[in-house]
């Protein structure tokens, strides 16, 4: 049996653009989505911690160490720059194996800069 578990996490990131008029997605800095194992176009789930929103979307790759978070197309409308948000991704897992996992979480200052990074093993 497979269970969906949390993967990794980004903590507390705040949106730094909003782009209405974009296909759809979330941009976020390469060096955040590498330490947090998250692969361009892969699907998250976005809580906005400022108004309760969540919505799942599909990544995209901005700069490294620019720090950018853009909420693309609809997403837009959900939240808007200076929103805190948490970024999770998920994995399928065999019951046993989940029972061991320890998703990778990443914290952030109010730069999207990173100041903790925790993997935890198993």
């Amino acid at each position: 049996m497979l269970v969906t578990i949390c993967k990794s996490k980004i903590h507390r990131v705040t949106v730094t653009d909003a782009n209405l008029n974009y296909e759809g997605s979330i941009t976020i800095d390469e060096k955040l989505l590498q330490s947090a194992n998250i692969l361009p176009y892969e699907k998250v789930q976005v809580v906005n911690l400022n108004n309760g929103e969540r919505f799942e979307t599909y990544v995209l790759v901005g700069k490294a160490n620019s720090g950018i978070v853009c909420l693309n197309g609809p997403a837009a409308r959900l939240g808007q720059k200076g929103d805190l948000l948490i970024v999770i991704s998920y994995c399928h897992l065999e019951f046993e194996d989940a029972k061991k996992y320890k998703p990778k979480v990443i914290y952030v200052d109010a730069k999207n800069r990173i100041v903790k990074s925790i993997e935890q093993k198993a």
